[in-house]
Formats: structure tokens, C-alpha cells, sequence
């Protein structure tokens, strides 16, 4: 019986020291951007609940022609009151099946912890508050703006037509999702394709971030 606690506090504490180094060590170690003092010209927000991250960018001419298909795909960008476009990534069974807490049931999590299949998740948004305990904003260049929508755009899955966006799953009459490339596991998850994304964008986050507490905290350390 001791054993098996010494063995239980082992994992505990490894997993704990894993996500701490995680945070704590930067990626990358050297910021470009920090060395050739780009101006900053762009806002992006990263947008925040307890288990999920979110990335938006604000909604111009570039954002409608880069995503256009999102339109004739039920996304109302082009709309007079849209301000946002909020982009996300994460575990089919997941993402899909539980769109409330009270939703909640046993095989997508059990995906969520093992391997699933990914979707990009789209919605719209008007005026997004600032500051705001869920609302994390950063301003970058121009040019780390691009890289981050093409790394964006990247992480659809596209069919012949296009970005495949999959019927009657979505929460509501502005959002849809799309299939995205790539697998989802609790260990390379939503939040660690937000950090990803991130540094697309010239920030630096901790080296691994498995959680939005993590990530939101390397975010405040090394940038």
C-alpha cells in the first residue's frame, strides 16, 4: 500500500514540476521581434475560461478577403455590428458535445484524455471589453499579425472546395466549426495551439502550457 502512494505522490509531483517547468521556461529563449524594435500596429486578444483559450483578431477588409469562405458558411463577419473574429481549436468529441458544463459526459472526456480528432471552432463578436479578467490583449506588427493568420488559416482542414465546415454543430446562429488538421490529446491540447499561435505572432510562452492558467501566466512572465 505504501508503495502504490509513494508511487501516486511521484506522478503528482512529476506532473506538477512538469507543468511548472512548462511556464516557467520561455519559447523561444530570444524574441526577435525585442531586437529589431518593430512598431506595433495590431491588437489581438486571447480570450480566456477555465479549461479553453480562444484567440480573436479584429475584423478588416484583410480578415473578410483571408476568410471569406466563413460567410457563404453561416459566420456573419461581414456584418455591420461584427467587430471580432474568435478562432479556436480543440477535441472533436469534446468540443462538439458539450456546448454547457451541464452537458457533460463521460466519452468525450475520455477522448479529450486519450486522442480525438480536432475542429476549428468560429464565432463573431461585437465590442470585446478591455480590461477584463478573460480578456488578455497584446499588440503586435504588422507582420507578426500575417504570420499569425496564416498559421490561423493553416490549421483548417481543407477539401476540395475549401475549409470543411461540419453541419448542424454549431452552438448558435454565428458560430460554426470546421474540421482542422492535426490530433487532440490532453497533453498537445487547445491551449498548447493557442501558444503556438502566439508565437506565430512574435510572443513568447512557456515552453509547454496544457492549461489556460499556465499559459496565462507564462504570457505575463515573458513578454
Amino acid at each position: 500500500m505504501r508503495k502504490i502512494a509513494r508511487r501516486f505522490f511521484l506522478m503528482i509531483f512529476a506532473a506538477a514540476l512538469s507543468v511548472a517547468l512548462g511556464m516557467l521556461i520561455p519559447r523561444p529563449i530570444f524574441s526577435a521581434a525585442e531586437a529589431e524594435g518593430t512598431d506595433t500596429t495590431r491588437r489581438i486578444l486571447v480570450l480566456t475560461n477555465p479549461i479553453h483559450t480562444d484567440i480573436a483578431v479584429s475584423i478588416d477588409a484583410f480578415i473578410r478577403e483571408k476568410f471569406g469562405f466563413l460567410e457563404h458558411a453561416g459566420v456573419p463577419a461581414g456584418h455591420s455590428d461584427a467587430r471580432w473574429l474568435i478562432f479556436g481549436w480543440g477535441g472533436r468529441a469534446f468540443y462538439l458535445e458539450t456546448p454547457t458544463w451541464s452537458e457533460l459526459k463521460p466519452l468525450p472526456v475520455l477522448k479529450a484524455l486519450t486522442l480525438d480528432r480536432s475542429v476549428m471552432h468560429v464565432d463573431v463578436a461585437g465590442d470585446i471589453a478591455e480590461p477584463h479578467p478573460a480578456v488578455t490583449g497584446f499588440d503586435v506588427s504588422e507582420a507578426e499579425f500575417v504570420r499569425l493568420i496564416d498559421f490561423i488559416a493553416d490549421s483548417f482542414e481543407r477539401g476540395e472546395g475549401g475549409p470543411i465546415v461540419i453541419a448542424g454543430a454549431e452552438y448558435s446562429s454565428d458560430d460554426r466549426f470546421f474540421e482542422a488538421k492535426g490530433y487532440f490529446n490532453a497533453f498537445l491540447g487547445c491551449n498548447t495551439w493557442t501558444a503556438r499561435a502566439l508565437r506565430e505572432a512574435g510572443l513568447r510562452t512557456g515552453w509547454w502550457n496544457p492549461l489556460p492558467v499556465t499559459l496565462a501566466a507564462s504570457l505575463r512572465l515573458h513578454n
